[in-house]
């Protein structure tokens, strides 16, 4: 057995195809072009195979992603496309391919590693846990909320320039450069609207669709809310169908105005998140405190116990979703029944922080 390991370069093509036949074999394109910036030659440093007699068994994919959110900038690692050939299967090879990519990520100096799956018991046994928020608006209504001063186009001939613009008001995600955002437009199987004024600028946008991921999903928006519920209204009627807006748990404005054209709001999890970097994040989380006028929050750890509490009030765990979950939610009154008051008060005033990752940078 060879690995795991990076690929050779002169591996890439065998790399691609391995990940196509076992991931979308299915599909009119290539798995290269629906993840253009994890599944690419320049990220070959980032993707994780174990081959055995030169024949390619198992592979996963990292992106490193520069995330931004009110605590601070956080160095991520986004992991996917985690498969095994079938005829290999249930010999731990998954699970080896994936603790090599935490090391490497490690290595890299992230602060915690993202991944999104439902096979939650495989990847809590490397120490996942489900955490975050993420909203999901069902619009199985008629919407009827065009506005006639907004002109809707669905195309994906538009200036990257002008969609960073408005990609860059949001207060969390992925740093992105024009670059991204041009690979980005190139994804088969994605369906993007926009929305304009009488003077041609560009008001809002709307993504839907992702390869063979996210279909029937509006996964990536920016724009004034006045501007959006007309563009998903006008999405609604062209497609005909029910279409779900997921949002981060903070876009409180877009929630409350798109209610009203939905049966269903589901409240879910981001991911799975797995800290990698103890202290580096920890420091974050105690500025981030200072920041807020928290005096005296502690979050450590310590061999293998995690303190967290508030000047003299310090609480232990060695469980790592406790923290995962303080920190990036969701949690509820019965999570925090340890706590004392005051302790409560302090962790509901920072946490949970609201980190989110838009769908474009799913791997």
């Amino acid at each position: 057995m060879d690995g795991p390991r990076r690929p050779l370069p002169t591996e890439w093509n065998q790399v691609v195809d391995f990940f196509n036949d076992n991931l979308r074999f299915d599909q009119s394109w290539k798995i290269d072009q629906e993840y253009p910036l994890a599944i690419h030659s320049k990220n070959l440093n980032n993707i994780r195979v174990l081959s055995i007699n030169n024949e390619l068994m198992s592979g996963a994919v990292m992106k490193m992603h520069i995330m931004k959110c009110s605590m601070g900038l956080f160095k991520v690692a986004a992991i996917g496309s985690v498969v095994t050939a079938p005829e290999h299967r249930n010999k731990g090879y998954s699970h080896e391919v994936l603790k090599d990519c935490l090391q490497a990520a490690e290595e890299q100096v992230c602060d915690f590693a993202l991944l999104w799956s439902n096979l939650y018991d495989f990847y809590r046994k490397v120490g996942f846990e489900l955490a975050g928020s993420e909203v999901s608006l069902v619009i199985d209504k008629e919407m009827n909320a065009e506005n006639p001063e907004v002109k809707i186009l669905e195309t994906n001939k538009i200036a990257p320039e002008a969609l960073l613009k408005l990609y860059n008001f949001h207060t969390t995600g992925t740093i992105r450069t024009v670059e991204d955002i041009k690979a980005y437009l190139k994804i088969p199987n994605t369906r993007f609207y926009t929305a304009w004024d009488k003077g041609n600028q560009l008001l809002a946008y709307a993504v839907e669709g992702k390869g063979a991921d996210l279909n029937g999903y509006i996964h990536e928006w920016g724009g004034m809310v006045s501007h959006l519920v007309p563009l998903f209204s006008h999405i609604r009627k062209a497609q005909g169908r029910t279409i779900t807006v997921i949002a981060p748990n903070n876009s409180s404005n877009l929630i409350r105005s798109m209610k009203p054209y939905c049966s269903t709001v589901n409240h879910g999890f981001l991911g799975m998140i797995k800290l990698l970097n103890y202290d580096n994040f920890f420091q974050k989380a105690i500025r981030y405190s200072r920041n807020l006028g928290v005096d005296g929050f502690i979050v450590h750890k310590d061999g293998d116990t995690f303190l967290i509490g508030c000047k003299d009030k310090i609480y232990q765990t060695t469980d790592e979703k406790d923290i995962v979950r303080i920190i990036f939610g969701p949690m509820n009154e019965v999570d925090y029944k340890n706590f004392d008051q005051e302790t409560q008060t302090v962790l509901k005033q920072l946490f949970p922080i609201p980190f989110w990752a838009w769908g474009w940078d799913s791997v």
